[in-house]
């Protein structure tokens, strides 16, 4: 599937998912805290090949949460590279808020499917998809190493995060505040 040049990929957060029940969306990644239960309103979606990981939105262990680990950003780029690129396909990935998990996975599917793409382009396009864009740095590395990008994800996600503040000032200490201040300080 070629993410970066077909219009129409969306990332979103659970309150909007209603919104793209009869937008033509074939394929569902759900990114969602483990206790969280089933979401209704996919029943409204119809037929869509859909992938729910549960997961916590973490970056460092914490008693009692899942913190996302490679085989998760396996699974990621498995259901990726499984869109038939021939068949006319929308994607949509969800998480809690489509602003740290879901950017994160469909980052990796983006550099997936066009490995050649140079990586900042791959932050530009995820910000053009989701203007609110801040991936977890920990699924990035484990899709960095997954894809054999030598840091050069990791390091476009640090610019990234360095454009991010730059536009939202207060990003920063939201980001601190939710126990994410390493990826604060990660931004150039």
């Amino acid at each position: 599937m070629q993410i970066l040049e077909v219009p129409g990929q969306v990332i979103c957060g659970l309150e909007e998912l209603v919104g793209h029940s009869r937008s033509g969306v074939t394929h569902v990644l759900s990114l969602v805290d483990p206790d969280l239960p089933e979401i209704v309103d996919f029943e409204r979606f119809g037929m869509v090949h859909r992938l729910v990981l549960r997961m916590h939105d973490i970056i460092d262990p914490h008693p009692g949460m899942i913190l996302p680990n490679p085989s998760h950003v396996e699974t990621i780029l498995d259901f990726g590279a499984a869109i038939d690129s021939e068949a006319p396909s929308r994607l949509l990935v969800h998480c809690h808020m489509g602003v740290s998990r879901s950017t994160a996975a469909m980052a990796a599917i983006m550099a997936q499917a066009q490995p050649d793409k140079d990586e900042d382009r791959i932050f530009e396009v995820l910000r053009e998809i989701r203007p609110q864009a801040w991936p977890n740095s920990l699924m990035i590395q484990f899709a960095d190493e997954q894809l054999e990008r030598e840091g050069r994800l990791v390091a476009a996600l640090r610019r990234h995060y360095g454009t991010q503040i730059k536009s939202n000032a207060t990003l920063s200490d939201w980001m601190s505040e939710l126990g994410r201040g390493r990826e604060v300080a990660m931004a150039l």
